[in-house]
């Protein structure tokens, strides 16, 4: 099958790093032994960069670097407004740079330049809300007339240890640092192994806005030797991670031993419920940016259409006629939907789905290696029609540009379907049926739901998955919940009448 591709001499930005070290105490460090690991383009596959390897030694530096901020220094101290000037002037720089951080995301990940530029400037948004939100925020007060008053104290947690993936990395690493760092909290952050470059650059935008030294850090490594040593840390009370479903298992059992808070925002194989009352235009533009933006590597990816039988097959002829057309190629050029995938590692695991999903559908689009594209990461938009919720390309989370379609009959058995995975993370439901939207959605194992559109976000709304895609839910005050305790203060403004043990 064919499949439009664009092929460009590769772009390589200026000024690149050729090493990339870790940031503890307010200064750019390497590892304490030395240990350091490759960084792929995912263009060329080609080493453009070293990084520093974190190991115990320098995740223990930057625990204490950030557990001294906390202790000694102002940033938990400050009042809210002070904090809240630095955060936006973090978003100001953010901002002013937004197409260079874009530049090096889109060399580093793989993801199309016009994508990426929109991941750079909601970024700044993300440091926006949380600044504006901790100005707002109000705590709770109970009165008990003439007896007492009781009302509930936030405090910051501690050092916060921030785990993140290679999808979208600069964007999701906002996510994390802004609610942390607006509550007070100090963090230690650890990249995705395979993306380092952008992560780097917040040493410079948070030290410039004002952040303090030893408030922002990070470490660079793999998760089994760094991620393992922050997760295991007795001085991090609280770990958010966001990734893949069996790593969660593993920070899950790690963290208990110590009883930290948790964050896990995990896997998805995310549903997108089509009926024949749907717009069907709207539907289609929806479920195909749903599934192959970001090179269809995001965790709420409508990888799964369900289609009521009486238009699956017009459905299933126009969508695939549409992803064949869509344009695959170099990341850097304006006019490519879909880049390179971000490393030859998923690449592999990508690929191996679609040889499997030619033995469990039928292969409408894609399915390969797209034409004049003899290097790099690069996948095909691949469709495949008729797949029963047994097959595997159904069941499990492949984070790329593959989609599976199946036909349903009736609205119980288009629940039952969208409710027959481990996963539990978003759901996508297409039908002008008002009674049936508000039901299905009500009904849908899914933390996220959309009717009528793709994932729109509002910021003050709740993120995070049931089942398999998560644990606890950040967004809004949600975040700030995780990242503060809550204390509850009793003041008594009346004699109590205390029982007298002991007394004559």
């Amino acid at each position: 099958m064919t499949q439009t591709s664009v092929q460009t001499t590769h772009y390589v930005p200026a000024d690149l790093p050729t090493s990339i070290r870790h940031f503890i105490g307010g200064k750019f460090v390497d590892s304490v032994g030395g240990e350091t690991f490759d960084v792929l383009d995912p263009v060329s596959n080609q080493t453009y960069a070293t990084a520093a390897a974190g190991q115990q030694a320098d995740i223990d530096l930057a625990v204490a670097a950030a557990k001294n901020a906390f202790d000694n220094g102002p940033w938990p101290r400050m009042l809210p407004r002070a904090r809240a000037r630095v955060l936006h002037a973090i978003a100001d720089a953010v901002e002013a740079q937004d197409a260079r951080l874009a530049e090096l995301e889109t060399f580093d990940t793989g993801l199309p330049i016009t994508q990426a530029l929109g991941q750079a400037q909601r970024a700044a948004e993300n440091f926006r809300f949380f600044a504006d939100l901790i100005v707002a925020q109000a705590d709770d007060t109970y009165k008990v007339p003439g007896r007492q008053i009781n009302y509930v104290n936030r405090k910051p947690v501690g050092v916060a240890g921030l785990i993140t993936p290679w999808n979208t990395p600069f964007m999701l690493e906002s996510w994390k640092l802004a609610p942390a760092l607006a509550s007070g909290c100090t963090v230690v952050l650890k990249p995705a192994e395979f993306t380092p470059l952008s992560a780097s650059l917040w040493a410079e935008i948070l030290s410039t806005a004002g952040v303090p030294d030893g408030v922002f850090n990070l470490v660079n490594g793999i998760g089994e030797e760094a991620g393992d040593a922050l997760v295991k840390h007795p001085d991090v009370p609280l770990i958010s991670f966001t990734g893949e479903t069996t790593t969660g298992q593993t920070i899950y059992r790690n963290c208990a031993a110590n009883l930290k808070g948790m964050s896990m925002e995990l896997g998805g194989k995310s549903p997108a419920v089509v009926f024949a009352d749907a717009d069907l235009d709207a539907a289609i533009d929806s479920t195909l940016f749903g599934v192959f933006s970001l090179n269809g590597e995001r965790c709420t990816a409508s990888s799964r259409i369900l289609v009521e039988r009486s238009i699956y097959d017009d459905f299933c002829a126009r969508y695939a006629a549409r992803a064949q057309a869509i344009v695959v190629g170099d990341p850097h050029d304006p006019k490519t939907e879909v880049g390179a995938l971000v490393h030859p590692e998923h690449y592999a695991k990508v690929m191996s789905y679609v040889e499997i999903g030619k033995t469990e559908g039928r292969l409408l689009a894609g399915g390969g290696r797209p034409e004049g594209l003899t290097e790099g990461n690069y996948v095909s938009p691949t469709v495949f029609a008729d797949v029963a919720p047994s097959a595997r390309i159904f069941q499990e989370e492949i984070f790329g540009p593959v989609v599976a379609i199946t036909p349903f009959d009736t609205d119980a058995e288009a629940l039952a379907l969208a409710n027959g995975v481990k996963y539990g993370l978003a759901a996508y439901i297409w039908t002008t049926n008002l009674t049936r939207a508000h039901n299905f959605a009500q009904s849908v194992d899914a933390g996220m739901v959309w009717l009528n559109s793709h994932n729109v976000r509002d910021l003050r709304t709740p993120f995070g998955g049931v089942k398999a895609s998560g644990l606890g839910h950040e967004g809004g005050y949600r975040s700030i919940d995780f990242y503060t305790d809550s204390q509850a203060v009793h003041i008594t403004l009346a004699p109590v009448h205390t029982p007298r043990f002991g007394g004559n």
